[in-house]
């Protein structure tokens, strides 16, 4: 029974501590006016080229190693 209960109480408070801690809607981006030449886009246009590269280099390399280890595993 005490483990019911123990059960039961954290279950109540993972389900209501949401509901108790309301926050503030976040601020419109640019204040809410229109992009403009002092008031760039959202984000301020980051460049992601390179990352995306070398996302996809370590992922080309991982799967390589993966290749070789299974041929390596089926020889011997």
């Amino acid at each position: 029974m005490k483990k019911n209960f123990k059960i039961l109480l954290i279950a109540v408070l993972l389900v209501t501590a949401p509901l108790l801690m309301l926050a503030q809607a976040p601020p419109h981006p640019n204040g809410g006016s229109a992009p403009t030449a002092g008031n760039g886009p959202v984000g301020g246009g980051a460049p992601i080229d390179s990352g995306i590269m070398i996302l996809i280099g370590l992922a080309g390399l991982y799967g390589g190693k993966k290749v070789f280890d299974m041929r390596k595993s089926l020889e011997g």
